[in-house]
């Protein structure tokens, strides 16, 4: 027998949830959709296979920007994949509460890695596609995971977890990418101060500057919250 103390794995009846914050444009009307969709939902399909969907969605989606670089016609397959993306990583959540079946603690842990991972190869692919400049989607990359590492510190902290930010959350994010994907597929050149820029660099510029700009006015406003709720004396 070890004589060394062994660390015990912390109880998930011990493990308190935090409080999901949706207010994005598109919350009541996606709410009451992925309600209907979990209804009649097979038993055979469960929340990890629509997890596993939601990752290889969002994995063929960063393939198929990059398979555009030879073929614009993949544009098509980075909208139907962005679609299946929507439809694994939210529905997910949804049929487990709908069943009663939650893993609290397994659900955010690898929810949250997919989503990571998944926005890595999304920004891969496009840096290889020809339509954004790889040091644009650098940057949209790391602004994603700044504004992630902040949720997820304010949902430890907190135990408040925004799903969205202001008015735009995860789905009016995809739902901007179908719109400037279509729109690429004619038009993948912007007009702006008299010069023309790849269309997705316009947009990516603007993506990364509004993430981080989220990600600090939460950090502010979550820092002063927590210096008030622990005034040291």
């Amino acid at each position: 027998m070890s004589t060394s103390l062994e660390l015990q794995p912390a109880s998930a009846a011990e493990f308190h949830n935090a409080t999901r914050v949706q207010q994005s444009l598109t919350a009541n009307i996606e709410r009451k959709a992925l309600l209907w969709l979990a209804r009649r939902t097979p038993d055979r399909i469960s929340p990890d296979h629509l997890t596993a969907l939601g990752f290889a969605a969002q994995f063929l989606a960063g393939a198929s920007f990059a398979m555009t670089r030879w073929n614009k016609y993949a544009l098509l397959l980075v909208i139907a994949c962005t679609a299946a993306n929507w439809l694994g990583d939210s529905l997910d959540g949804t049929l487990a509460r709908h069943r009663e079946k939650l893993r609290p603690r397994y659900g955010f842990y690898v929810d949250h890695m997919v989503d990571t991972f998944g926005a890595t190869f999304l920004a891969g692919g496009l840096s290889i596609s020809g339509y954004m400049h790889w040091q644009i989607a650098a940057a949209v990359l790391v602004a994603f995971l700044v504004l992630s590492v902040e949720t997820y510190l304010a949902s430890y902290t907190l135990h408040e977890f925004k799903l969205s930010h202001g008015v735009f959350g995860p789905t009016e994010l995809r739902i901007v990418l179908i719109v400037g994907t279509m729109t690429l597929f004619f038009h993948p050149y912007a007009a702006l101060f008299g010069r023309q820029f790849l269309l997705f660099d316009v947009g990516g510029a603007i993506a990364a500057a509004g993430m981080l700009c989220m990600a600090v006015v939460a950090a502010i406003r979550h820092t002063a919250r927590l210096y008030a709720e622990e005034r040291l004396p």
